[in-house]
């Protein structure tokens, strides 16, 4: 597995990440042995990046990590936590808290569930509103300071977001959704990232499996959130599965599948970015880890722009509450 710097100042990491988030849930029910046989099968194949939020299953998702990584040298992997988003106990989201206080008594939980005594890179889930980012970061810092924390990233905030944070302590990386079909971040935020030496971690590379070229219509099961999202939902949904079977046709020249040849396409943006695969099932894995060997030409390339052009996706990457949310939406 190739190694990558995560930005300026972060550890060098798996050219790959592994999102956790599926496992606990969020895509409906999933198989905790076949959970934990992925998480190993990713360490297997060299994967040491793994990405998590104590939101996930409300905690659920760290203890799953927690059970798999038991016995596995700690040199070998390295994790990733958001924390701040807040959930009831019907587990609907409330909101945000990414109070210095909250913060610390947030981390203190995430230690305690993986059973480890720091947290490789911690970052805040989404810009807390009442909370200034300086107030956020510096907390962390002092974290840092402590040991408790190695590395502090972003997640889906902004230019001016990133600029401020950044000036109050390093910044390793800003997790952020890129995707063939959500590109928005190569207007300003990718820019911004580079001239301060920020690599990003891409989560939804496969847009969470519409561009997989393995989902069907009403392939949304109980509790899948996807059920409820913009781009998977009535007339958009048939314009976007068009733009899949666009892609296939390219992919098929190619020999290889779908999915492969989107992950290959977001690698292909620089060595600075780190897609998060997410998978839950070691077959899913497996797939992806194929991309590893797809060298997209020129011509490659200009073929999956005319398959999938820049804004050509149906429906925004999230319902409209969500985005609201989305400093990194702000124009």
């Amino acid at each position: 597995m190739e190694l990558r710097p995560l930005g300026r100042t972060g550890p060098q990491v798996s050219a790959f990440g592994l999102g956790c988030m599926g496992m606990s849930g969020m895509y409906g029910p999933a198989d905790r042995g076949e959970s934990i046989a992925t998480l190993h099968a990713a360490l297997d194949a060299g994967i040491t990046l793994l990405d998590t939020g104590d939101f996930y299953g409300m905690g659920h998702n760290e203890l799953l990590i927690a059970e798999a990584l038991q016995g596995v040298a700690r040199d070998r992997f390295q994790v990733s936590v958001k924390f701040g988003a807040q959930r009831d106990p019907a587990g609907n989201w409330v909101g945000y808290d990414a109070r210095p206080a909250a913060m610390k008594t947030a981390l203190a939980y995430s230690l305690q569930r993986l059973r480890l005594d720091h947290i490789d890179i911690y970052r805040p889930a989404r810009l807390d509103p009442a909370v200034p980012i300086e107030e956020t970061i510096g907390a962390i810092a002092d974290m840092v300071k402590a040991g408790y924390v190695r590395r502090i990233g972003l997640s889906e905030v902004g230019p001016a977001t990133i600029r401020r944070a950044a000036a109050v302590h390093p910044i390793c990386d800003l997790q952020i959704e890129y995707s063939l079909i959500s590109r928005g971040i190569e207007a300003a935020i990718l820019p911004t990232v580079r001239e301060l030496g920020i690599a990003i971690t891409a989560y939804g590379v496969l847009s969470r499996g519409l561009i997989s070229g393995h989902w069907v219509k009403d392939s949304a099961r109980a509790g899948d959130f996807r059920a409820h999202s913009p781009r998977f939902r009535g007339n958009n949904l048939d314009h976007n599965l068009a733009l899949v079977d666009a892609l296939r046709a390219v992919a098929d020249a190619r020999g290889v599948s779908v999915a492969q040849i989107a992950i290959a396409w977001v690698m292909a943006q620089g060595k600075d970015i780190i897609p998060l695969i997410g998978a839950r099932r070691r077959d899913r894995l497996a797939e992806a880890l194929g991309a590893r060997g797809v060298e997209l030409t020129p011509d490659d390339l200009a073929a999956i722009e005319r398959a999938v052009p820049k804004d050509a996706a149906a429906g925004e990457r999230y319902a409209p509450a969500q985005m609201a949310n989305l400093d990194s939406e702000r124009r």
